[in-house]
C-alpha cells in the first residue's frame, strides 16, 4: 500500500486549488451567507478534544444558528442524551467546524473557528421554547465561512432518495450490544411519546 504522507506529496496528486475555492471564504458573515444561515435548520458540529474527535447533529425547528454579530453564531444545546461529547471538547480545545444543510440544496455551508460555553441567563432566555432554555449556549467565533461545492451531495442522491427502510432501530442496536440484555423493543415502542416531552 502506498501512502501520502507529506504536504508535498498532496500537491503532487492534486495541484493548486481553483480561484473560485479561494475566493469564496469570508471571515464572516455576509449578507449571502446570512441567507444561508437564516434556511438552515440542521448541522453537524465537529469538535476535538484529548480522547480525539467528536461530530454531533445539531438541528431546531428554525435557524439551528442565530447570529449575535457579524462574526459571532450561536447554537442553543438542546436537551440530548448527556453524553455531551462535543461540549466536553469545547471546554478543552475550543476548535469547531459546521457543516449547514438545507433540504434541497445542493452546496452546502462550512464554519470553522472556536466555541465557549454561555451560560448568562438572558442568552439562554434569548432562546426559550414552550417555556424551557437550553442548558447552555454554543457561542461561535467565525473564522472563516465559506460555501462547499455541490458534488458530494449531486453524488450521494441525498436529497431526492429515501433509503431509510428496513434500517436497525436504535432498540435494534441496543440490543445488539448488549446480547439481548437491554430491552430495545421496550425502548423503540416508547421513544416517539418520549420525545415528544423531552424535544426542548
Amino acid at each position: 500500500m502506498n501512502w501520502i504522507t507529506t504536504e508535498a506529496e498532496l500537491d503532487r496528486f492534486y495541484g493548486a486549488p481553483g480561484e473560485a475555492s479561494l475566493k469564496k471564504v469570508a471571515r464572516q458573515v455576509t449578507p449571502a451567507y446570512r441567507a444561508w444561515l437564516e434556511r438552515s435548520r440542521f448541522c453537524l458540529l465537529a469538535t476535538a478534544g484529548p480522547e480525539g474527535t467528536d461530530c454531533s447533529p445539531r438541528g431546531d425547528d428554525g435557524p439551528v444558528v442565530t447570529e449575535l454579530d457579524p462574526g459571532t453564531l450561536a447554537l442553543p444545546d438542546w436537551r440530548g442524551n448527556n453524553r455531551i461529547d462535543s461540549l466536553r471538547n469545547i471546554v478543552r480545545d475550543g476548535r469547531i467546524a459546521m457543516t449547514f444543510l438545507v433540504p434541497g440544496a445542493m452546496n452546502v455551508v462550512r464554519v470553522n473557528g472556536t466555541a465557549r460555553l454561555g451560560v448568562e441567563p438572558a442568552l439562554l432566555a434569548r432562546f426559550a421554547r414552550q417555556g424551557k432554555h437550553p442548558r447552555c449556549v454554543i457561542v461561535i467565533t467565525i473564522g472563516e465561512i465559506y460555501v462547499q461545492c455541490a458534488r458530494a451531495v449531486m453524488r450521494a442522491g441525498l436529497w431526492s432518495r429515501d433509503d431509510a427502510a428496513g434500517l436497525p432501530s436504535v432498540g435494534d442496536i441496543l440490543t445488539e450490544m448488549t446480547q439481548g440484555a437491554f430491552d430495545g423493543a421496550g425502548y423503540d415502542a416508547t421513544w416517539g411519546a418520549r420525545a415528544e416531552q423531552t424535544m426542548w
